[in-house]
């Protein structure tokens, strides 16, 4: 639904469920570098994706949303490699390639035939400290990402709202930013700022390079010590703590602007696996998103869709993977003839099932077969396998998570999920945001997509 697709360019959930690892090693080398290597021989070819721990979280205020801005530059060539010569390489070798920026990590991809994978390495290896960063350049960029916010957010009434809820329920979190950054920052960035973001970041030590393919991992790794090796390491800047604002009450939002339907989002602020390590909360969290919003036989389907059919749309969203803290999502859009205060109060009575009841074991079933259904599905896809041992990696979570995610899903019992719903699921700490339309200009409607360059 609609709520997915914004959250993912907002940078808020980029992490589908993890998909199983086998076959993958892991290798360091002496400058810091990180390298996961995982075997996938049914077709010859290779993804190579380098991930740099740094993202719109990353950002101080009157330059959010330079992770991204930088971004654009990483294309615009290098001492040794000038415009437009990385998408001729690339291209000429029947590659392709692409990049993507979310609050905690900014990532760039490319995918060959298996025997072209050195030409990857030697790429990345060199715009990791030989950008150009011309000022001619950056200021042809900076007009390109101020266009894709006008059409992303700007002129997106789902993800304006989104945008203003984020920075209503994330009040001391650096979630507060879009990573697509303010407006205000926008404009008054400058080509200095990028360089100096550039600088700080871009560095062996803190990077991980992701390979997943037909290939042979002793191989890979001589061939990252040869290209990365020589690369010094640098002082990384140092990161403040973050704390957690108690909720003193909810906080409600109310959007009049240009829209096509009504719009309800909800949520709670929660816990993710990286904050709370040693407990199971964050798996009984996404299982209760599952069961919620688990398709057709989810709660919300079957009570709001389906049984009242007080909801057009429902859903439920969380992402255990992020860096910091994040929030457990409800939205719903509701049918002609219901309010959006009818459709909250239905919500909340969801919530207070799970709350007050305990959830049938063969639901439950259900619901963990699904998460393991997707996973399966998922290793289909060698870019998703990428996906997930970076977007670990990239928080400092251990790729074995990956490995062992589902053991954690089937040992939930029914008594946790009420547990941790009653834990949580408090409508005291409740960010509740209504859109209202006003008359649409259909010049105004946009397409929607993830934060990346091309």
């Amino acid at each position: 639904m609609w709520l997915k697709k914004v959250l993912v360019y907002l940078g808020l959930l980029l992490s589908p469920h993890l998909s199983l690892a086998e076959n993958v090693h892991e290798y360091h080398l002496k400058n810091g570098l990180k390298l996961l290597v995982k075997e996938d021989h049914r077709a010859p070819v290779v993804i190579s994706e380098i991930w740099y721990k740094v993202g719109g979280s990353y950002e101080p205020n009157g330059i959010t949303g330079i992770s991204h801005a930088l971004e654009h530059m990483m294309f615009r060539g290098t001492q040794k490699y000038g415009p437009n010569r990385l998408e001729q390489i690339v291209a000429a070798n029947g590659g392709q390639q692409n990049a993507f920026t979310d609050n905690d990590f900014t990532a760039y991809y490319q995918e060959f035939s298996v025997d072209k994978l050195s030409i990857s390495f030697n790429l990345e290896a060199d715009r990791m400290r030989n950008l150009l960063l011309r000022q001619g350049d950056f200021a042809k960029e900076i007009q390109v990402v101020m266009e894709e916010r006008r059409m992303r957010v700007d002129d997106n009434p789902q993800a304006t709202l989104l945008e203003r809820f984020n920075a209503a329920a994330f009040v001391e979190s650096p979630y507060h930013h879009p990573v697509i950054g303010w407006k205000n920052d926008l404009k008054n960035m400058t080509v200095t700022d990028v360089r100096a973001w550039y600088k700080n970041w871009y560095a062996p030590n803190n990077a991980i390079v992701v390979v997943v393919g037909d290939v042979k991992p002793n191989e890979v790794y001589q061939l990252a010590r040869k290209y990365f090796d020589p690369i010094q390491p640098i002082p990384l800047p140092a990161i403040k703590p973050t704390g957690n604002i108690q909720p003193l009450g909810q906080h409600r939002l109310t959007l009049h602007i240009p829209a096509q339907l009504t719009w309800l989002v909800m949520a709670y602020p929660v816990p993710v696996i990286k904050t709370d390590f040693k407990s199971s909360d964050p798996y009984v969290l996404d299982l209760i998103a599952t069961l919620l919003s688990s398709g057709n036989s989810g709660q919300l389907a079957k009570n709001l869709i389906r049984g009242k059919q007080i909801a057009a749309e429902a859903d439920a969203s969380y992402n255990p993977f992020s860096r910091l803290n994040n929030l457990f999502i409800l939205d719903a859009i509701p049918t002609p003839g219901h309010t959006l205060t009818e459709l909250e109060t239905s919500l909340l009575k969801q919530i207070k099932l799970l709350q007050t009841h305990i959830v049938s074991t063969e639901e439950l079933k259900r619901a963990k077969a699904q998460i393991a259904a997707n996973k399966i599905y998922q290793e289909d896809s060698i870019t998703q396998q990428a996906y997930e041992l970076g977007s670990l990696a990239a928080v400092d979570l251990p790729w074995q998570l990956e490995k062992d995610y589902l053991k954690h899903i089937n040992a939930v019992t029914p008594k946790q999920i009420q547990n941790v719903a009653n834990k949580y699921l408090q409508s005291q700490y409740l960010t509740i945001a209504h859109l209202h339309p006003l008359s649409w200009q259909s010049s105004h409607t946009t397409t929607q997509g993830p934060l990346h360059v091309r």
